[in-house]
């Protein structure tokens, strides 16, 4: 298991060497190159995952093709469907690398295990959850009542240092604003 995924337990709660040996017996441990699918739409979700190194998005496809970005996933980020590796249901989304990224896995059934034989994961996952939904709810708020600058303002405090990373016109997509919107606010504000 990286070293960074055990830092991340340990800054995250108080896990004991025997319980972080737990879950990293049952981690997959893998290297996604860029511009390799994690998942497509149509497809089952099977992975949690936990982003060690590298950047990775989730997002789904309007009617005329163009990306609705959801979510950049970053190191010490976990990035999954949660709707359809819960119910089994294939996914509406895409998961992709957006550089070499490095991940550790574990299918749905083997976060419950860990959930009962490790209890501070679960509590930690649940404090995870809560943080996401807050995130989204937060992301809805600031969607349909921010103005461009302010979406803007908001990702560069959410997302500190991935403006560099990322192609501008993928965030002009999360963001939901043009390219020129974007080079706009972008001349107006040191990134």
């Amino acid at each position: 298991m990286p070293d960074t995924f055990r830092r991340y337990l340990r800054e995250k709660g108080s896990f004991t060497d025997a319980q972080v040996d737990v879950i990293e017996s049952l981690a997959r441990a893998r290297m996604v190159k860029r511009k390799q699918f994690i998942l497509r739409a149509g497809e089952v979700c099977h992975y949690h995952t936990f982003i060690s190194n590298g950047c990775m998005k989730l997002y789904r496809l309007g009617e005329t093709g163009e990306e609705h970005i959801i979510k950049f996933a970053i190191e010490d980020w976990w990035i999954s469907d949660r709707q359809s590796l819960l119910s089994g249901e294939p996914s509406d989304s895409y998961i992709v690398a957006l550089e070499d990224t490095d991940v550790l896995q574990w299918t749905n059934a083997e976060f419950e295990r860990l959930f009962k034989e490790v209890p501070e994961f679960d509590a930690l996952f649940k404090r995870l959850i809560s943080k996401a939904l807050d995130a989204s709810q937060d992301r809805v708020f600031g969607n349909i009542s921010y103005t461009a600058e302010e979406k803007y303002r908001a990702f560069l405090e959410k997302y500190p240092g991935l403006m560099g990373r990322v192609p501008l016109h993928m965030i002009a997509a999360y963001l939901g604003v043009t390219r020129e919107t974007l080079t706009r606010l972008r001349g107006r504000r040191p990134a």
